[in-house]
Parts: structure tokens; sequence; C-alpha cells
């Protein structure tokens, strides 16, 4: 990979700094048992993956057993979702090449509610100590939808015991945003809000993601969508929100000197709800570019080490190898991190989240399901 011009590297680290100012350090009964309750000793494992997809843009994927075997005893747990979108197949665009990914076609995407159902029915099929690995996500909904709370009510309602959580689902995403036909998602819509407003009721962890900035920004353009972001955590303190990929893609990237800023928009002391994950291999090429946005990366690690978590974001992943890829290409930003910072990253954060979630989800439903 190729090293960080000067003026890239100048971003990097207010936008890896913005921790620093914006970021302050199946059955019910099955569901609620912790990770110290599991068989085996998690200190074997590599980590827990908490970004995680089973299926992909066609709604196909990787059964959940054969999952199971990938994750072998290199992985612990892992959050369970699919893919909240279901990329059409246009015969006039690609004919009799069917699609599986966005950048496939031109064809358009369209919200798939179904998803949370494939979900809950692979989580379900396992045993009970099986499902202690999983922690399924709720993501089959339209963010633009005022309906889209209810939805994730109704899910939790027919499917008592089965989500820990929401997400992961996109407001701003490059080649994706464009491709959604209706309502275009915005970090100020009414809808998430309300989404918000119902996960911090039922304690349910928000995994958002949410580009830092537009794809290909003029020179100097400040990201507008850094302070947006900053202002939809303080109107829901009571909401821990997971932002995914620290807001970077595969062509949105460090861009020239915007330290100024970064400061302004968000030293914010208050938002403190939001953790950072650094999952995606398109983030960890930047993150490890070169020995200077290592270093960077680890020293704000090392000194907020319970804000970040890590996660493959592997999508139905066929082999093992290439499950574990994103977290080799990690190796040498985890050399760089002390003990406990590294513990935190790869499994301590996603315990903490987790298991508050799984224990705050099933009180509520105990509350409003009907027996």
């Amino acid at each position: 990979m190729s090293r960080f011009p000067a003026s890239q590297l100048y971003f990097i680290i207010p936008l890896l700094g913005l921790c620093t100012a914006l970021f302050v350090p199946a059955s019910p009964e099955t569901s609620t048992v912790l990770a110290e309750d599991l068989a085996v000793n998690e200190d074997e494992y590599l980590f827990h993956d908490s970004h995680f997809h089973l299926t992909n843009y066609v709604q196909e994927g990787t059964e959940i057993r054969r999952f199971l075997e990938i994750m072998g005893d290199k992985v612990g747990r892992s959050m369970l979702c699919g893919i909240p979108l279901q990329q059409q197949w246009m015969h006039a665009n690609t004919g009799d090449f069917a699609p599986t990914y966005y950048t496939q076609t031109d064809a358009p995407l369209y919200y798939y509610s179904f998803t949370d159902a494939i979900i809950a029915h692979e989580y379900l099929s396992l045993t009970p100590q099986e499902r202690l690995r999983f922690d399924p996500m709720i993501t089959g909904f339209n963010p633009t939808d005022m309906y889209a709370a209810d939805h994730i009510r109704r899910v939790l309602l027919m499917f008592p015991g089965v989500f820990s959580g929401i997400g992961e689902f996109s407001i701003h995403k490059e080649f994706v945003s464009s491709k959604i036909s209706g309502e275009v998602a915005t970090l100020e819509n009414k809808a998430l809000d309300r989404i918000l407003d119902f996960a911090a009721e039922v304690g349910m962890p928000v995994v958002l993601h949410c580009d830092v900035n537009t794809p290909f920004p003029r020179p100097n353009q400040d990201p507008y969508i850094v302070t947006k972001l900053r202002e939809l955590a303080s109107r829901h303190r009571d909401a821990t929100i997971i932002w995914a990929h620290i807001g970077l893609g595969r062509v949105v990237r460090p861009v020239e000197d915007q330290v100024g800023m970064l400061e302004r928009a968000l030293a914010n002391p208050e938002s403190k709800n939001i953790h950072f994950d650094i999952s995606w291999d398109e983030t960890a090429k930047y993150l490890v570019d070169s020995p200077e946005t290592i270093e960077v990366t680890a020293n704000l690690i090392n000194r907020y080490p319970d804000r970040f978590l890590f996660g493959t974001d592997c999508v139905a992943p066929k082999t093992q190898e290439q499950y574990l890829q994103t977290y080799h290409i990690y190796a040498p930003l985890l050399e760089k991190l002390t003990p406990k910072a590294k513990h935190l990253l790869l499994k301590g954060n996603y315990e903490r989240i987790f298991d508050k979630a799984r224990k705050s989800v099933r009180a509520w439903e105990a509350e409003h399901v009907k027996r």
C-alpha cells in the first residue's frame, strides 16, 4: 500500500482525534446468559466480532452452522445481521448476469424487511448453547420512515429472546444512498430520532453507517456530516451508538487538513455515548497505511480504550481465511496497543455493550410480550 501524503496524514490525525473531543471517556431465559457463562474459555479466542453480515445484497449467505465452523476457535461471539437492502436484478441493465453487489449494476436498491425474519430463523435453528455466541440485530427497515421504530418493536414482540441491537443500517453511504428511491436518509430525519428514542428505551445498541464526508469533496470542504453526527448524539444521549468504520469507506478517505473545523464541531464531552467500530478492510487500509498512521491510531486507542470495537464487516464468508482477513490486516496496529487496550478493543467492549443489551432487551420483552 502507498503511504499517506502529508496532507492526508494531517487529516487522519484530527479525524481519529475526534474521539478525544467527541467521545470522552432464543428463549429469553437462554439469551440472558452472559459471556462468563459460556462453556469455553473466552481467553482462547482472538476476538468477538462487532460487525458481521450473515447474508449479502441479494439475501443469500452462509448457513449459520457453517458460520460456527468458520468462527471455530478463533472468534468467540459475533453480532449477527443481514443486509437491509436488496439489489434489484434489472435485465435491461445487466442481462443474464445476476448482480450480487451494489457496484455491479446501475439498477436500484430497495429496503428488504424480511431480512430480520431470515436472521431470526437462522438463530433459532441453533441449540441454546450455540445461541450464546451470537447477538442478532434488527436492520430491515427504511430509516426515513416514521414507522421504522414500529417495525423494530414489532420484530421484538414477534421474536422474543432473539435480538440484542439495531443495525447495521446506513444514512450516508458512498454509491449506495443515491441508488435508493424515495426520500434520502439524513441525520436530521425525525424517523431516525424515533429509532434512537426506541433504542434507548429498550437498551439496544445501534450500529450506524454514516460516511464522514462525501466521496469526492472539493479541497478544504468542511464535512458537514460530522457536525450533524455530533448533534444526533447530543439529542440521544441515552442511546448507545456505534459509528461503523469511523465514517471511512472505499473512496471516502482522509482529505486535506481540517483540524480547526473538527475541533470546533466535535469538542463535545456530552457525546460519550458514541463508540468507534474500526471494521472493514477498506477502513483498515487507511489506519495501517504507514508507520505514522499506525502510531497515531494506536496512541488514540491506548488513551481511550473503552471507545473502540473491532469487527470484520465480512459478508457471507465461505472460508475462515476470508473471514479473518481484516483481523490480520490490523496486525501492525494490534502490536502497538497496550494489553488493556487490545483486550477492550477485541473483546472487552463487545462484552460490556452486548451483555448489557441482552439484559435490557430481555427485561423489556418480559414486560411487553403477551404470554
